[in-house]
């Protein structure tokens, strides 16, 4: 039946009609119960594959979506798509039938059917099943697209998944690197000894990171939670109860904007590490990044739009004052007017009552941050944008940490951890009178975690990865939305 005659409605209208036909025909829609023994990977399985359909030809049981439908005479020819690819069929008349034939030819794009039947190579050199059987497993009800433009709409193709998932192979292998990635992760730090966890994903203090929060509120208790913006002072509690290496990947949740970089909710790797400083960690890092592109992508050196990012190569470390005086020779970077100034000229405005050592990192990523497009740790940042970090020992206004930046973007973050109780409560004390003069990103006074580094956290480091911005990478993908199955969107 030519779906192309009429509107939606008419063609709703006739698959509704065509299912009830089916139905009455021996074919309901929505059957259950079905033994399915192999996948499309089975019959593409092994080298010599016969030219012929041979008498006692091992059969394969294969359900699966069809994605094209190809009539000529008494044979139909279809392709069936399962989680391992594509495979197609070649159902003839004369093998399953004239009735079951009669009800295949009423089958639509986009119906799930479960077929058996031998393999063989046709004179295409098409690897072909060749069905017995052919059964109805689901009916589908709604037309899927053009099977060549796709799912053309960005917002629909971000707003019905599933749709796409169906229509774009693309879409389909970008996910499974995904999956494949975090496998990686996972193995990488599980044989390096560390313990994943979980931890609380309601707080009842915004900790961890400097960002807004969810707020709901719990009913039995009569409180307001916060949906957790970071896993670390926990995890970093755990180091003090003796797990010296432990690390969890789970979601964060942060009431900010929506870009090509952000999610309100994103998935994050956070690890720590007993023992180490930040030096252990970007060498740590290195290693976890290039065998992650080795194993995503089966090399070392990863295509991003018109760039070859070169992981194989050791990365660059650039600390933040040193980088703003390479561009910006002589300045006073301990004046904040002088900085603000310098800022200006470079055509960026920065806050009037910002402490210098913010103005100094706003600086350094206006100048430098498009430029960073190989692997690059930005290293020792101001201490007043890093609460949970470590002083340096040799300058007490800067930190033992860094950030990774790969194609002009943030995807790592990690210092050596501060465990001086007192140093922590002052940093807290900060953070609250920040938040007095106006500050919307700030983190609460936690003093169960002060206590906590009473008893005592050894020296240690810690790092946040991104992992929607890695699968970005390693992906090829330019936009947070396509490696985030479900993405938030606004309402339509």
């Amino acid at each position: 039946m030519d779906e192309t005659v009429g509107g939606i409605e008419a063609i709703l209208s006739k698959r509704r009609e065509k299912a009830e036909k089916l139905a009455e025909d021996g074919w309901p829609s929505f059957p259950n119960g079905f033994d399915i023994e192999h996948t499309t990977a089975d019959v593409r399985a092994g080298e010599d594959h016969p030219t012929e359909v041979v008498e006692g030809a091992p059969e394969f049981t294969v359900a699966g979506r069809l994605l094209s439908i190809r009539r000529k005479g008494k044979t139909m020819f279809c392709d069936l798509w399962d989680r391992h690819g594509k495979i197609q069929l070649m159902i003839r008349l004369n093998e399953v039938g004239e009735a079951t034939y009669e009800l295949c030819k009423r089958l639509d794009l986009g119906d799930i059917v479960v077929v058996s039947g031998p393999r063989f190579v046709t004179r295409m050199g098409e690897l072909t099943l060749q069905p017995k059987k052919v059964q109805l497993a689901t009916k589908s009800l709604y037309p899927l697209p053009d099977k060549h433009a796709g799912l053309t709409d960005i917002e629909q193709r971000y707003r019905q998944r599933y749709v796409d998932l169906v229509t774009n192979p693309e879409a389909r292998e970008t996910f499974k690197k995904r999956t494949k990635l975090i496998r990686y992760l996972r193995s990488f730090l599980d044989d390096r000894d560390f313990l994943e966890v979980e931890t609380p994903m309601l707080h009842a203090l915004i900790g961890g990171a400097a960002a807004r929060p969810f707020v709901t509120h719990h009913n039995a208790l009569d409180m307001d939670l916060y949906c957790r913006i970071a896993p670390e002072l926990y995890l970093k509690r755990l180091v003090v109860g003796g797990f010296d290496r432990v690390y969890e990947i789970g979601r964060n949740f942060r009431n900010e904007g929506l870009s090509t970089r952000h999610n309100p909710e994103f998935t994050m790797l956070e690890f720590y590490m007993a023992y180490a400083t930040y030096d252990t960690l970007m060498d740590l890092t290195e290693a976890m990044f290039r065998g992650a592109a080795e194993h995503v992508t089966g090399s070392q050196q990863v295509t991003y739009g018109e760039h070859t990012l070169a992981f194989d190569q050791p990365f660059k470390r650039i600390p933040v004052r040193d980088g703003i005086l390479d561009k910006i020779p002589g300045l006073d970077l301990a004046d904040p007017e002088a900085v603000r100034a310098a800022a200006k000229d470079k055509g960026l405005e920065l806050h009037p009552k910002h402490p210098v050592g913010k103005l100094q990192m706003e600086l350094f990523e206006h100048l430098w941050e498009a430029e960073l497009i190989q692997p690059t740790f930005v290293t020792d940042f101001p201490l007043e944008v890093s609460p949970l970090a470590r002083k340096k020992a040799s300058d007490p206004t800067l930190t033992d940490r860094f950030e990774l930046y790969v194609a002009g973007r943030e995807i790592a973050n990690a210092f050596s951890e501060l465990n001086d109780p007192d140093d922590q409560r002052e940093r807290f004390r900060n953070q609250m009178e920040a938040k007095a003069a106006g500050a919307t990103e700030t983190m609460d006074y936690d003093e169960d975690y002060c206590h906590a580094l009473e008893i005592g956290m050894p020296p240690a480091a810690g790092e946040g990865i991104g992992v929607d911005r890695l699968v970005m990478l390693l992906t090829d993908s330019h936009s947070i939305r396509d490696v985030i199955l479900f993405p938030q969107m606004r309402k339509a």
